[in-house]
C-alpha cells in the first residue's frame, strides 16, 4: 500500500470525502518527513556537538538567540520571493540553503565552535526560508474542513521520521572515536536534505497573481482586528517555553546518562509518544475543542516542569520529557489549525498568508529569545536552582494561551 494510500483510507472509522487530503497535501508531507529525518540527525545533535567542544551553556544559548533572531528575517526575505515568484521557490531555496550549511559544518568540524555566531546567522536564515514555505504549503494543500487532520497526520509522520534519525545519529556517534561520529551523521543529514530537494520538484507551482507585499501594513491591521492580535500575542507566549525547549532536553539528557546513543534512544521513545498523540488528534480532535486542549497542554509541561524543581535526575528528566511529548502536539497543532483559520477571515481573501506567517514566527521567535535570554542570565550552568524555576515559569505562561484564542463562534463572525 502507498503512503497516498494509507493516508487516505488507514484503518478505522472511514474518512469523510471533504477531509481527504490532496495528492499534493501528501507530497508535502513526504518532503517534511525526508527533511526531519535529517533534521533529526544534525539539528538535535548540533546543539550536543557545541556542547561536547566547549562544555557551556551561554554559547548554546547565544547561537540559540541568534539562529531565533535570523529566521524571522529569513522569513521576512522569503515572503517577498514567494510573492514574486512563487513559494514553492522559498521553499526549495530553504532546503538548498540547509543542506549547504551542514556542508559547511562538515568543512569546519571543530572550527564551528569559534565561529558559531556566523553559523547561527546562517542556520537561522536557511531555517526562515525553508518554514514560510512550508507553512504557506500547509494552508495551500489543506481546507479548513481536513487541516487539523492533515496537521496531525503531518505530525505523525514528521515523528516517524525522526525516530530513526536519533538512533542512527546515537550509533554513529557513540561507536566513533572523539567527535567524529558527529561529522558523519551531519554527512547523512546532508544526503537528506539534497533528497528533499529533489522530491520538491515534483509538487506544481502556481501562478502568482497579486504580486503587492503588504508587510509594512500589518502593524494597522493589527490595531484593527484584535483577535488576529491577540492570536500572534499567544504564539508569543507559545515561544517563551518553546524557546527553551529547542535546545535544553539533549543537554540534560547527556549530562544525565552521559552517552549520545543513549540520548538518541531516548529521542524515539519521546517520538513515539508525539506519533500516538498525533495520530489521536487527526481522528478526533476539532476546532470546539481547541482551547480545552490548551488547558490540558498546559497542565502537562506545569507538571514536568514541577519534577525537575524537585531534582533533575534521569527519571525526573524523562518524566519531563514524557509529559512535553505528550503536550506538544496538542499545543502546537491547536494553535496552527486556528491560526490558518483566522488567516481566510483576513482582508484579500488569503492573499494576506505570507505576511500573516511572517508575523506569527517574529512573535513566537521574540518570545523564544526572551526565554533563552532570561535562562542564561539566571543559570550559568546546568546545576543551577534557577535553570527548572525559569522553566517553570515559562510552563505556567502557556496557560494565558487559553485566553488569547478566541471561542470559534467568534472567528466565524469575522469573516
Amino acid at each position: 500500500m502507498s503512503m497516498y494510500t494509507w493516508l487516505q483510507s488507514h484503518r478505522g472509522t472511514p474518512i469523510a470525502p471533504e477531509r481527504r487530503l490532496s495528492r499534493e497535501a501528501v507530497l508535502t508531507i513526504t518532503i517534511h518527513s525526508l527533511f526531519q529525518f535529517g533534521a533529526s540527525m544534525a539539528g538535535l545533535f548540533l546543539n550536543l556537538y557545541l556542547w561536547r567542544l566547549t562544555e557551556d551553556l551561554t554559547v548554546n544559548g547565544i547561537y540559540t538567540i541568534i539562529s531565533f533572531f535570523m529566521t524571522p528575517i529569513g522569513f521576512a526575505v522569503g515572503g517577498w520571493i514567494a510573492k514574486r515568484k512563487d513559494r514553492l521557490v522559498t521553499y526549495r531555496l530553504g532546503i538548498f540553503m540547509t543542506a549547504i550549511f551542514y556542508l559547511l559544518v562538515i568543512i569546519a568540524q571543530e572550527n564551528v565552535a569559534s565561529y558559531y555566531p556566523l553559523f547561527a546567522l546562517a542556520g537561522g536564515f536557511a531555517a526562515g526560508l525553508y518554514w514560510i514555505g512550508y507553512l504557506v504549503l500547509m494552508y495551500d494543500v489543506s481546507t479548513d474542513t481536513n487541516r487539523i487532520r492533515y496537521l496531525g497526520l503531518n505530525m505523525v509522520f514528521f515523528n516517524a521520521a525522526g525516530l530513526l534519525g536519533p538512533v542512527l545519529a546515537g550509533t554513529i556517534i557513540g561507536r566513533s572515536d572523539n567527535l567524529q561520529g558527529y561529522i558523519i551523521t551531519f554527512t547523512l543529514a546532508f544526503i537528506m536534505f539534497v533528497i528533499a530537494a529533489v522530491v520538491s520538484l515534483r509538487v506544481g507551482t502556481t501562478t502568482v497573481r497579486h504580486k503587492s507585499y503588504y508587510l509594512k501594513l500589518m502593524p494597522l491591521l493589527m490595531r484593527k482586528n484584535k483577535v488576529w492580535f491577540k492570536a500572534l500575542f499567544a504564539f508569543f507566549v507559545f515561544g517563551l517555553f518553546q524557546g527553551i525547549m529547542l535546545f535544553l532536553p539533549n543537554i540534560l539528557l547527556y549530562q544525565t546518562v552521559g552517552r549520545e546513543d543513549l540520548v538518541g534512544y531516548l529521542g524515539v521513545c519521546f517520538s513515539s509518544v508525539i506519533m500516538v498523540t498525533g495520530y489521536v488528534m487527526s481522528r478526533r480532535a476539532n476546532d470546539e475543542g481547541a482551547r480545552q486542549y490548551i488547558i490540558v497542554s498546559s497542565s502537562a509541561v506545569v507538571i514536568g516542569s514541577l519534577f525537575l524543581l524537585y531534582d533533575v535526575r534521569l527519571w525526573t528528566v524523562v518524566i519531563f520529557m514524557v509529559l512535553f511529548s505528550i503536550s506538544n502536539p496538542l499545543a502546537i497543532n491547536t494553535i496552527n489549525s486556528y491560526y490558518y483559520r483566522l488567516i481566510g477571515t483576513l482582508p484579500l481573501k488569503g492573499q494576506l498568508r505570507y505576511e500573516a506567517v511572517v508575523m506569527r514566527e517574529t512573535f513566537m521567535n521574540t518570545g523564544r529569545i526572551l526565554s533563552v535570554t532570561l535562562l542564561l542570565i539566571f543559570s550559568k550552568d546546568l546545576q543551577s536552582i534557577w535553570l527548572p524555576i525559569v522553566l517553570l515559569c515559562a510552563a505556567l505562561t502557556q496557560y494565558s494561551i487559553y485566553y488569547l484564542l478566541a471561542k470559534p463562534s467568534i472567528v466565524i463572525e469575522q469573516k
